[in-house]
């Protein structure tokens, strides 16, 4: 890139002197045509020449610039890490000092606290050292319907987190990180199948393996029920493969323990990524409920993207 862009400056170097000389060249033209008197003819002459020398520097010098510009965005512009759709959350962080937003909508059908859902739901993730990275999660909004009841709406939970890097992996060596969450508000609202948790412990890997990428969960979860708290266990495994110009293809499967049903929920997501942009990622998919507590369909949709300015450091 960097190459280019100075063959394209030289160029154009070369080509503002050649404009610059056409110019001196017309310069004498006009003052013979305007008939301009002897003693006048070289000051004014000279001046029109500085006018539009310096018009054609200045172009050049804006092209220049652009060219600057757009060489220093290609370099500096940071990539989105999307932690979404999937229930596994990778082991690897955002960019420091980027705030990075996790939006989408959840519709989900037939589960054991109700007949249907929608909810919207947002992640944000700060990163604040190449180890270190704190997360909010919220449902500022859900709409959802008990079997044989009338359809309310109301606010779903909020959790505070950060998440720390063990390793730092590459390649086939996987990263390696831990991760808690607290719950700091409930809204009272039914909860997928999955649960929720008041406290969670999660371990992390991710790697690439042969063209594909990996996340891999494991949850250490307290869920707490009438005043009665139950340990609850889950693992998730999602991959993904690039199918090229943009898209990415994720298939996952997960399972979380049901302390008070005395059972277990698993599922099967899949879900299609497109970057449209290096900080912007869009995705849509389904998921399918395996077991008879589990919630039986969801679909959703959705976007993760990195705030392109630097809010922490240089």
């Amino acid at each position: 890139m960097m190459e280019l862009s100075l063959a394209i400056v030289a160029c154009w170097g070369f080509e503002c002197y050649g404009l610059i000389e056409t110019v001196r060249q017309n310069c004498a033209l006009e003052c013979s045509i305007m008939q301009i008197p002897e003693g006048q003819n070289l000051l004014r002459c000279g001046h029109l020449l500085r006018m539009k020398s310096a018009a054609v520097a200045a172009l050049a010098f804006l092209f220049v610039a652009q060219c600057s510009l757009a060489e220093a965005r290609a370099v500096d512009e940071p990539e989105a890490n999307p932690g979404r759709p999937t229930v596994s959350t990778p082991a690897t962080i955002t960019p420091v000092g980027y705030l990075q937003f996790e939006t989408g909508f959840l519709g989900a059908w037939h589960s054991p606290e109700f007949s249907s859902r929608e909810s919207v739901n947002e992640v944000l993730k700060f990163a604040v050292s190449r180890r270190f990275e704190f997360l909010t999660a919220v449902e500022p909004f859900v709409h959802y319907q008990r079997s044989g009841e009338q359809p309310e709406n109301g606010t779903g939970e909020v959790f505070l987190g950060v998440q720390g890097i063990v390793h730092h992996g590459e390649g086939a060596n996987p990263t390696i990180a831990v991760s808690y969450f607290r719950r700091i508000y409930d809204g009272g609202v039914p909860e997928l199948d999955l649960g929720s948790a008041r406290n969670s412990l999660l371990l992390l890997a991710s790697a690439d393996v042969k063209g594909f990428h990996y996340d891999a969960n494991a949850f250490f979860n307290e869920v707490i029920d009438s005043g009665v708290h139950r340990a609850q266990f889950a693992q998730t495994l999602s991959i993904s493969h690039p199918l090229g110009h943009g898209f990415t293809l994720s298939g996952e499967l997960w399972h979380f323990t049901q302390p008070f049903l005395t059972s277990h929920a698993v599922g099967n997501l899949w879900a299609l990524g497109y970057a449209a942009r290096k900080n912007l990622v869009l995705d849509g998919g389904f998921n399918r409920g395996l077991t008879g507590t589990s919630t039986r369909w969801e679909v959703f949709v959705g976007f993760t993207y990195l705030l392109p300015y630097r809010l922490l450091g240089r």
